[in-house]
């Protein structure tokens, strides 16, 4: 869907009407048309650039997530900002839960890319991507400051850090769904989807959303 031409028109006589009724060193400035868009807060949003998605301050950018919430998070986006469809947007959050639940993920998109910024030793907190790296040079690999340590949370009883596998050993060992669920796929939609009106309680049962008709 295109902005007609005198949409365009009327936004950019609007912006300079106000402009110059503002103080001499204060100015607005149009970023752009977009054909469809939210915002989860004021650094935090989505919009529909023609055929092009752009998120500012959401996961997609940040490295320290693992794919399957990256992907999950611009599936969503796509669902709601091209197909106009947050109950599609619902319907792959609950696909992506289930399919961790079975074990069904693959463990590649379960990586996640923390860099070491010291040597291990100089971290006064346990940090998962510490305890991978030692365990890791307990293999006799060389880690530094600055190696990009890739690792996948595990089953156990352990608390988490300790939990971190390096996806080079992952072999006999199984990733844990839960963390994924409640740490990496959940954090990264329902920020999301709760802008739009759906809880935590209807992503993870089968309650249906009322009405989203006042979005579009």
């Amino acid at each position: 869907m295109n902005i007609p031409p005198h949409i365009k028109e009327q936004v950019t006589e609007l912006l300079s009407s106000i402009n110059q009724n503002l103080p001499k060193s204060m100015e607005l400035e149009l970023e752009g048309f977009y054909n469809r868009g939210f915002f989860v807060s004021k650094k935090r949003y989505a919009v529909l650039d023609e055929d092009t998605i752009v998120v500012k301050g959401l996961e997609l950018v940040r490295r320290d997530w693992a794919p399957v919430a990256k992907n999950t998070q611009q599936n969503i986006l796509e669902a709601i900002l091209i197909d106009a469809s947050p109950d599609k947007a619902k319907k792959i959050v609950k696909d992506v839960i289930k399919r961790l639940k079975e074990g069904n993920v693959d463990i590649n998109d379960l990586v996640i890319h923390t860099k070491l910024t010291k040597k291990t030793e100089n971290y006064k907190q346990t940090s998962p991507h510490v305890v991978a790296a030692e365990k890791l040079m307990l293999h006799g690999q060389k880690v530094t400051g600055g190696t990009i340590i890739r690792y996948v949370i595990t089953k156990g009883h352990e608390p988490i850090s300790r939990r971190a596998q390096p996806i080079e050993y992952m072999e006999g060992k199984q990733y844990d769904p839960e963390y994924y669920i409640q740490n990496q796929v959940l954090p990264a939609t329902l920020r999301i989807l709760e802008a739009l009106g759906y809880s935590e309680e209807q992503i993870m049962s089968n309650e249906k959303q009322t009405s989203l008709d006042s979005f579009f």
